[in-house]
């Protein structure tokens, strides 16, 4: 493979590096590692070990870290460097730099330092995923990590079930069975999911069904690698707002608004979210009732 090594504008070039298969990078990638002044990667080792692999050479430079941990100071310093006439290519550990990655605050530093941001793109687990995941990709939402505690993922999930596209998220194999239990809970159990895991890996596999079976199955099989999860849209007919309005007023004159939002976001199959904003809409209509 003969890389060609070249003067680069100064500025921030974004890296994108592979998900997996360490072939999958392209010839710019490359050409790009090999002729940065300076080089900065979110995992030094595995930017490393991804140019042994390829032959590019460090020639004397080395590598900054920059990662959630790494401070202020990095980012600007690799901006100061730019602006001095530098070169500064950045990679993410995998994919796609800025997808759920700390380049996002290099960006948006060079962005108000007025440095020049490029990018030589390459590939991403979620667009990998929604190729491969069987659900509709003519419009999607990706939602990154969803919160490690149960009580903010349900709320988190609960805000998304209307979103009218896949929802895409990454996920920790440690906590796959749960977010999958609670998403049945949140979004349906009947809606449809994918979960994509080890992709362009060895071990690729891609499990669909909907989200109470493999909720099922993830209780108790344990996965290991990375993790991108798809969930369908909502199916649900067309709501009438006014049949929910009616039933909620009548559940209000009977129980607490915990309770009347609880029964009617069941009994209408929509988002809890949703009935709750009406309910503080009718109380404060209700309220208003008696002013001049």
């Amino acid at each position: 493979m003969n890389i060609h090594k070249q003067k680069l504008a100064p500025g921030i070039i974004f890296v994108g590096v592979p998900i997996g298969t360490a072939r999958d990078i392209t010839l710019r990638a490359l050409d790009t590692l090999a002729s940065a002044d300076v080089l900065a990667a979110e995992d030094t080792r595995s930017l490393r070990k991804l140019m042994d692999i390829h032959g590019v050479a460090l020639d004397g430079r080395r590598i900054v870290a920059l990662h959630d941990h790494s401070g202020g100071n990095t980012v600007d310093r690799l901006v100061a460097a730019a602006r001095e006439g530098q070169s500064v290519a950045y990679a993410s550990e995998a994919g796609m730099p800025l997808i759920a990655d700390p380049g996002f605050e290099l960006s948006r530093a060079a962005t108000e330092a007025g440095v020049p941001v490029t990018c030589a793109p390459g590939p991403s687990a979620v667009l990998t995923a929604l190729a491969l995941g069987g659900l509709p990709t003519d419009a999607f939402h990706f939602a990154g990590f969803l919160p490690a505690a149960k009580a903010a993922r349900t709320s988190a999930l609960q805000a998304l079930a209307g979103t009218a596209a896949t929802l895409v998220f990454y996920e920790s194999p440690k906590r796959l069975g749960a977010m999958l239990k609670d998403a049945a809970e949140a979004l349906g159990a009947d809606r449809q999911v994918a979960v994509c895991r080890e992709l362009t890996k060895r071990f690729e596999e891609v499990r669909r069904g909907t989200l109470a079976d493999l909720a099922e199955i993830y209780a108790t099989e344990k996965p290991k690698g990375e993790i991108v999860v798809l969930v369908d849209r909502g199916r649900s007919e067309t709501v009438n707002l006014e049949d929910i309005e009616e039933d909620l007023k009548a559940a209000l004159g009977e129980m607490s608004m915990r309770d009347a939002v609880d029964a009617v976001a069941a009994a209408h199959a929509q988002p809890r979210r949703r009935v709750y904003q009406m309910a503080l809409t009718l109380n404060r209509s209700e309220d208003g009732k008696g002013e001049l």
